[in-house]
């Protein structure tokens, strides 16, 4: 098997409260594969939301290795990381975290600039991607202006701004109604046809087991199981 875009390896995440020790990720071993849909799936307090920092290179372990397309993070300083992060992995977050006193075009400008791309070709990227989610008639709004759902498709095209191999959508449909968390599972099942790699955390079973092709299911810090989908059936694996 070819090496994983993404991979934990007995990675291990502790925090010292007074003299306590807090294991929120506990050994885990994932590994994610261009083109894969991945769901890492578990209720709160699980670890999801740790694993989903380290999966996305947000973090590091204190245990255990983490490589990102077959580079050891460990190994990089924070301006090397930085950089191969902005490429290679787009961000979803469920705040949406848009700056507010940017339109929604600059938000999607934002992360190109720190690529050192063109101010026109920035203007001309961010164009295409709100057309893409169906916002080109409010790329001059600012959040505030926006509903919920119209951010989080501004979050999407902001994730997409790099190309990025992989877009990590935590919790995408958590503050959003039935409709239009549909609509944006839409966006990115359809992103995922196109070649992209989509890892999605979320607390919810329903939205995994309807969208994602691996589980990777979260309890205590570490993987408590691992699901693949083979003929619309839902299978272990090692």
């Amino acid at each position: 098997m070819n090496p994983g875009l993404i991979e934990l390896k007995e990675v291990a995440k502790y925090y010292h409260m007074g003299e306590s020790i807090v294991k929120a990720v506990d050994g885990m071993n994932i590994k994610v594969h261009d083109g894969d849909f991945v769901a890492i799936m578990g209720s709160s307090g699980s670890g999801k939301s740790t694993a989903m920092n380290l999966v996305g290179s947000l973090d590091l372990a204190t245990k255990g290795d983490i490589y990102l397309d077959g580079i050891n993070i460990e190994t990089l300083d924070e301006s090397d990381l930085a950089q191969i992060r902005g490429k290679k992995i787009g961000f979803i977050f469920q705040q949406f975290n848009l700056i507010p006193n940017l339109t929604a075009k600059e938000n999607v400008m934002l992360p190109m600039m720190f690529q050192g791309v063109s101010a026109d070709d920035r203007s001309s990227r961010a164009e295409k991607l709100l057309k893409l989610v169906e916002l080109s008639d409010r790329m001059d709004h600012y959040p505030g202006q926006l509903s919920g759902g119209e951010q989080q498709r501004v979050a999407i095209a902001r994730a997409l701004a790099n190309d990025p191999d992989v877009i990590l959508a935590d919790e995408p449909t958590g503050n959003l109604d039935t409709k239009t968390g549909e609509k944006v599972m839409a966006f990115l099942e359809d992103f995922n046809k196109k070649g992209k790699t989509i890892i999605m955390v979320t607390h919810d079973p329903k939205l995994a087991h309807e969208h994602a092709k691996i589980i990777y299911q979260i309890k205590d810090g570490k993987v408590e199981r691992k699901l693949k989908k083979v003929n619309k059936k839902w299978k272990p694996f090692r």
